[in-house]
C-alpha cells in the first residue's frame, strides 16, 4: 500500500510510520493546521474585545442602563463572554473582561463594571 506525504502528497519511501517527505513539508502542514486553530480563536478574542469597547464606551461611570437595540447597533454581540456570574438574588451578568451586562425588562441592558481588589 503506497503513503503520500501529508503536504505535497509525494510518494514516501522509508519507514512505515512516515507522514511526511521532509522537515520543510512537516512544517507547512503544521503551520496550515495552527493556522486554522489559531484563526478562530483571534475571531473570538475579537468579538470579546469589540464587546468589552462597546460596554466600556457606554457606561464611563461603572453603572448605567441602555437599550438591547442601542448595544446591537454598536456592533455587541450578546453570544460571546468571558464569565457568568450568578448573585445570590437570583441575578445573572454575563461578562467580557471586566465589563458585564444584566438583562431587564422592556429589553433594557443593565451595564457594570466589575471592580478588582489588590491583595
Amino acid at each position: 500500500m503506497d503513503r503520500f506525504c501529508l503536504d505535497c502528497n509525494t510518494l514516501l519511501i522509508g519507514r512505515a510510520d512516515k507522514k511526511f517527505c521532509n522537515d520543510a513539508c512537516r512544517s507547512n502542514y503544521n503551520n496550515q493546521q495552527n493556522n486554522q486553530e489559531q484563526y478562530y480563536i483571534r475571531q473570538i478574542n475579537s468579538t470579546l474585545k469589540k464587546n468589552r469597547a462597546v460596554m466600556k464606551k457606554l457606561n464611563p461611570n461603572g453603572k448605567t442602563k441602555v437599550l438591547k437595540e442601542d448595544l446591537v447597533k454598536l456592533g455587541f454581540n450578546f453570544n460571546h463572554f468571558t464569565h457568568v456570574l450568578d448573585t445570590a438574588k437570583g441575578s445573572r451578568y454575563y461578562f467580557c473582561y471586566d465589563c458585564g451586562f444584566l438583562y431587564l425588562k422592556n429589553g433594557e441592558i443593565l451595564l457594570v463594571k466589575k471592580l478588582f481588589s489588590r491583595t
